[in-house]
């Protein structure tokens, strides 16, 4: 009999006609895990999961984070497996962000949260990105790394994010969270990970006038405006250095993407996201030309 904690995947050694039971529910297998502790019970042993865990089970192929009030449903399956049962964070750790049934369910569970990533299958950069928007947005250091904590926060949210816009479209640019929401008929379509102006005087060499010194305050201006101008293609060289897409709201102030998008207010005033949010942004006209951008203190 194997009990364990708060946030667990239960993997099976082997896969057989065994491995299902007649709901079709198979325990699932990630590659690269560590032997930790393997319990296999006989028909009348039944492997008991403790009230507060977290798992991940495939069902036809898909895999989902099963939380603990559904914990029952699976020990039926595992009854005539043998089976181990290992922490969620040691799990990702072991197959290093790579394709693996543990990433499969994180990123299945974040696009039902409605934190935007492009990933399908490796714990890639979109992935990184969406997990430290769902972090911020919950409460927890923003790391981009699934950790305990996280699984368990992943596992028990029952509503989509949402921004505080709650009328018409819009993308909404939340300073305090450090996140970006597209609002479509008040309701968040979906939430970025974001870093916006940090505050601080700069003095930098004006990229696009030889000579000269640009000089400011790195603010991303607070108010309702309006997409102004845009660039549709690659990489544009700004005054301050090179900005992906840009799509301008305020002065040189633009959302565009970046390579470097932190968990902490970085830019000289623009809002960053990552190069793959920036070219959907465009595939799917989440900001046209005249939309609203509303930025705030949170």
């Amino acid at each position: 009999m194997a009990v364990v904690g708060t946030a667990a995947i239960v993997s099976s050694c082997s896969f057989t006609s065994r491995d299902a039971d007649s709901t079709g529910l198979v325990v699932a297998a990630a590659p690269g895990i560590p032997e930790t502790s393997t319990a296999p019970p006989t028909s009348q042993d039944q492997l008991v999961l403790s009230p507060d865990t977290t798992v991940i089970v495939s069902r036809g192929g898909s895999s989902s984070i099963v939380p603990p009030a559904s914990n029952p449903a699976v020990v039926t399956a595992l009854a005539a497996t043998e089976s181990e049962v290992i922490p969620l964070d040691t799990v990702l750790a072991s197959v290093g962000h790579e394709d693996g049934e543990p990433t499969k369910a994180v990123q299945s569970r974040l696009l039902e949260l409605g934190f935007w990533h492009a990933g399908v299958d490796d714990y890639g950069i979109t992935t990184t990105q969406a997990v430290m928007a769902f972090q911020k947005y919950v409460g927890l250091e923003a790391t981009g790394d699934v950790d305990e904590s996280t699984a368990v926060a992943l596992s028990t949210a029952t509503e989509r994010a949402r921004g505080r816009a709650d009328t018409g479209d819009l993308v909404e640019i939340d300073k305090a969270r450090q996140l970006l929401f597209v609002v479509r008929e008040g309701e968040t379509l979906w939430t970025f990970n974001t870093s916006t102006g940090n505050g601080s005087p700069y003095e930098q060499v004006d990229e696009n006038t030889p000579g000269e010194i640009a000089t400011g305050v790195a603010l991303t201006p607070n108010g309702l405006w309006k997409v102004n101008r845009e660039r549709v293609e690659g990489w544009w060289e700004g005054d301050l250095g090179e900005i992906y897409r840009p799509k301008y709201f305020r002065g040189g102030i633009a959302v565009h993407g970046a390579y470097n998008i932190p968990n902490y207010p970085a830019s000289h005033g623009c809002v960053r996201v990552s190069v793959a949010a920036m070219d959907y942004i465009w595939e799917q006209a989440l900001m046209p030309m005249r939309s609203t951008v509303w930025v705030h203190d949170g």
